[in-house]
């Protein structure tokens, strides 16, 4: 199962002429994530999303924490490939990147590509989904509107 959802999610790579292998639904990568113990999410969101917002419940030693950008401010973080390489030594190592809605971490697997990481993936999406009629998010798309198991704030 894991080759094939692989093989999916690098076919829509190469549809879609992504700069990384490819990405998929969040029902893929929680489906990855348990079919092998390899795999690992790094969540690109600030540690402020994390806390105030809620995180994926996986093993940790498939979960690292790597933030695209600094709160307050949304600045780059500087040091963003430092701590990926910390995290993930293993440059053959299949990624998932995940965030508030699926922007960030394309933008991560895209540099962690650029690094020489070879199976980067982007969960569509991401953590929250879109918004909702309403502006809301979490309804819409993503990790916590598949029902998948997260904690919250």
């Amino acid at each position: 199962m894991t080759s094939k959802l692989l093989n999916q999610a690098q076919q829509l790579g190469k549809e879609q002429d992504l700069a990384y292998a490819g990405a998929v639904t969040p029902e893929q990568a929680w489906a990855l994530l348990q079919a092998d113990q390899h795999i690992v999410l790094v969540d690109v969101r600030t540690n402020a999303e994390r806390d105030w917002v809620g995180r994926v419940q996986i093993p940790d030693a498939q979960h690292h924490t790597v933030q695209w950008s600094l709160y307050p401010g949304g600045t780059p973080n500087p040091d963003f490939m430092t701590q990926l390489a910390a995290a993930v030594p293993n440059k053959g190592t299949p990624i998932l990147f995940l965030c508030r809605s699926g922007v960030r971490s394309q933008h991560g697997a895209k540099l962690a590509t650029e690094h020489g990481y070879s199976h980067c993936y982007n969960i569509l999406q991401g953590f929250e989904g879109d918004k909702d009629a309403h502006g809301h998010r979490k309804t819409v798309g993503g990790w916590c509107s598949a029902d998948l198991p997260w904690i919250g704030a």
